[in-house]
């Protein structure tokens, strides 16, 4: 199941394809992402907020097409459950390890690359 589609460039993966600093080049890239440009939010599964801070990508599948790059990746991350801050709020203030699973269209023409949640 596809749950949503994000757009941008990873222009330096692009370049790296085909060399051993591919997947340094692409998790490297992915990780100073902002967690905007990811589908983030949407693959929370403990957590009602993406926390500030590292993201760390697993590369588990590459696959070289016609005219894409597809990349399957793992991402870690970390999540909270954002409570009313209240003094007698019980919402405890530690983070929640979170998981997802996306697919990294890399057009290999110009590096813009569509990048879809998986469920």
């Amino acid at each position: 199941m596809v749950l949503e589609h994000f757009m941008l460039k990873l222009t330096g993966t692009l370049q790296a394809w085909g060399t051993s600093g591919f997947e340094v080049a692409l998790k490297q890239e992915i990780s100073e992402l902002h967690a905007d440009q990811l589908p983030l939010q949407q693959g929370l599964a403990i957590s009602n907020m993406v926390a500030s801070g590292h993201i760390t990508v697993l590369v588990l599948h590459t696959t070289e097409m016609d005219n894409v790059i597809r990349i399957k990746v793992g991402i870690l991350y970390s999540g909270v459950i954002a409570g009313c801050s209240c003094a007698d709020d019980p919402t405890p203030d530690g983070t929640n390890n979170e998981y997802c699973e996306m697919l990294l269209d890399i057009d290999k023409a110009n590096a813009v690359t569509k990048v879809t949640l998986l469920a």
